[in-house]
């Protein structure tokens, strides 16, 4: 499997696209999608597949991921990437997430986001990066401030969690304020 890929210097990047998934569902088995997408759980593999019987192409239209990879290991370690993505507006919301507790705390999501933000701005012509989190998500307020990220507000009962709605924070970035 051939993946578009990013490199830094502790990680290699890889677009997750539709053509790529329908790629690993159709070629592979359970288990080697499980690996080749570093999933842990049978939750998030259903969901997986629900996706892929539904079409990529329908379900991504607002979407473009990648899956990160720690180059000495070859483990995949997380995900990042935009959804909510406006092309009309030039906007996107971006998430990121490290899946694995032994890779976190080493500046891995750092060296990913600064990549994954270049190709917003650069590659996807976006003017606005948008970031919703919990307001209780330290490491995160730390990543989108070294970025540059403003606050902008909080927005209440955003997301329901566990049966209970729960408060986002919005942060934002311009294509103008961005220091590459």
């Amino acid at each position: 499997m051939t993946f578009q890929t990013i490199e830094t210097e502790h990680l290699l990047i890889q677009k997750l696209d539709s053509e790529t998934m329908n790629q690993i569902f159709d070629l592979n088995n359970d288990d080697e999608i499980r690996k080749i997408l570093g999933i842990t759980t049978e939750d998030e593999f259903t969901r997986q597949k629900k996706i892929h019987q539904k079409g990529y192409e329908s379900y991504n239209r607002t979407m473009l991921n990648f899956q990160i990879v720690e180059k000495q290991s070859s483990v995949i370690i997380g995900n990042c990437g935009f959804h909510t993505w406006n092309p009309q507006h030039h906007r996107a919301e971006i998430g990121y997430a490290l899946n694995i507790d032994e890779f976190k705390n080493k500046g891995f999501m750092k060296e990913a986001l600064e990549k994954i933000i270049e190709f917003g701005f650069e590659e996807m012509k976006l003017n606005r990066i948008e970031a919703l989190i919990d307001e209780n998500n330290i490491p995160s307020k730390k990543l989108l401030k070294h970025f540059g990220f403003n606050w902008e507000g909080v927005m209440r009962g955003h997301y329901l969690v566990n049966g209970i709605f729960e408060d986002s924070v919005l942060y934002s970035l311009l294509q103008s304020e961005y220091k590459k």
